[in-house]
């Protein structure tokens, strides 16, 4: 845990009590902070009360008496509307924060110089985070690794300049986030996202550059138009104690960290491109697979290079790097028949990347949409043999897919898996794959990609037991 300490002695409301808000709690309550918690959810308030949380409903208490509002990055800060918390502050002039700020004040407190690195992106950000841990650790540092994967950033041992925190940060994060200052900024790509909570992909993308506006090393891809705007801002402004250097997985940079073929580069300003300096190399490392997983790699790889790591190090942790699950997990074999959890994918940009990974996709598909739907996927129809519609979305997607690409109506992942796993099982190609790469959120039917995707997992692992069983 990281106690709190900048608010001894302080009164501060906090609202949101899921796994990140009991943390925040908890640590606030060890730095000697007089915490007044409350959720909506009564699982949540009563968790809160077991922790011995100071659990009261803020809608009916004195808010005069709170220095600050601690606000879960769940609730709206400013789209559609500011969440009622949000506004019980700000009519009081009170400034509203989340846990990354509250780690953000420790560091400063605690250890100022001490390594933190800072990763946020439309896509891939989980996986370039838990990779640059994962080389890390395999290289001997002390990595903390979470922040928006895994354990809360405050649930993490405190800064110390031998201790190196890489922690995954999300729009909502960066949004309670006024001081973040990491020093190594990374911003993988953009696109649109979450606009129903930021109005507009230009407050969107405004939101996300603040974590690498601040950072003493600023990592920025230039292979969307919003990122190289946002590259080409922060080059231009040159303040003194800042270094920003572009990334690329599409081409080889006048200077910068780049992708060769399978060879991660990097090539100083102003040398010639035969002296560009070979990182590592991609070959071998298959739970790097696809061209998104390896621009993550190259940021891991410059991360790392940047941190002091030696070639031969990064190396060795991309080969041996596990891969996440959720994104593109393989969970399990039906004779020929693979099934693909790519439940991660919550977006129609996330699912492009398994399925341009695949050729005989049997395509589960659906949730909750985003803006824009599936129409940006049409380019990887002709790899679907079959899609299965499951949750709110499944009558837009039809209309989408509408004499392009055979589909059913399923309702239920569970019928879709089953129907999936019949059709490819009577495949005569010999690389079918069940894929579950919804490109929505989750939040019609499961409460998280996570739980949808274990859900699959489990149904794909009984289905293929099943069968084993009556084999034998």
């Amino acid at each position: 845990m990281t106690p709190v300490s900048t608010f001894n002695g302080r009164s501060v409301a906090l609202f949101g009590l899921g796994g990140s808000g009991l943390a925040t709690a908890k640590a606030l309550i060890a730095g000697g902070a007089n915490v007044t918690a409350w959720d909506d959810s009564e699982a949540g308030r009563a968790k809160a009360v077991a922790e011995k949380i100071h659990v009261e409903d803020l809608d009916g208490a004195d808010w005069s008496r709170f220095d600050a509002l601690i606000l879960t990055p769940g609730a709206p800060l400013t789209h559609p509307v500011p969440h009622w918390t949000v506004q019980r502050a700000k009519a009081l002039d009170m400034e509203v924060i989340g846990d990354i700020e509250l780690f953000c004040r420790e560091r400063d407190e605690l250890a100022g110089g001490a390594p933190f690195v800072a990763i946020t992106g439309t896509n891939g950000k989980s996986t370039t985070t838990a990779l640059i841990a994962h080389i890390l650790s395999q290289a001997g540092r002390d990595a903390q690794l979470g922040g928006n994967i895994g354990t809360p950033i405050l649930a993490l041992e405190p800064p110390d300049d031998a201790r190196i925190h890489v922690i995954e940060c999300s729009s909502f994060q960066i949004d309670l986030a006024p001081s973040l200052a990491p020093t190594i900024g990374i911003l993988i790509n953009l696109t649109p996202d979450h606009l129903d909570r930021h109005g507009t992909m230009e407050h969107y993308a405004a939101v996300k550059e603040r974590l690498v506006a601040g950072a003493e090393i600023a990592l920025v891809g230039v292979d969307d138009a919003y990122c190289h705007a946002i590259g080409a801002r922060l080059t231009q402004r040159a303040l003194p104690n800042q270094r920003v250097a572009p990334v690329s997985a599409e081409r080889a940079l006048d200077w910068g960290f780049y992708l060769d073929g399978d060879n991660i580069m990097f090539r100083e300003k102003d040398h010639p491109l035969d002296e560009a300096e070979l990182l590592c190399s991609l070959k071998g490392a298959r739970a790097l697979r696809g061209a998104h997983n390896a621009q993550n790699a190259v940021f891991a790889a410059a991360a790392c290079w940047e941190l002091g790591l030696e070639d031969e190090e990064i190396a060795r942790g991309l080969l041996g790097f596990p891969g996440l699950p959720h994104r593109m997990e393989e969970v399990a074999r039906l004779d020929h028949v693979l099934f693909v959890n790519d439940s991660k994918a919550t977006n129609a940009d996330a699912a492009s990347k398994a399925l341009a990974s695949y050729i005989d996709i049997y395509w589960i598909i659906g949730g909750k949409a985003k803006e824009g739907g599936i129409e940006s996927l049409r380019a990887f129809f002709p790899l679907v043999v079959k899609a299965y519609l499951i949750g709110e979305a499944s009558d837009d997607f039809a209309r989408t897919l509408e004499g392009v690409v055979p589909y059913e109506h399923c309702g239920t992942l569970e019928v879709a898996t089953e129907r999936a796993a019949r059709d490819a099982a009577a495949s005569k190609t010999s690389t079918p794959v069940v894929l579950l790469s919804p490109a929505c959120a989750s939040y019609d039917q499961f409460a998280n990609f996570e739980a949808r995707g274990d859900a699959f997992r489990g149904l794909a692992q009984k289905l293929a037991a099943s069968v084993q069983g009556d084999a034998s």
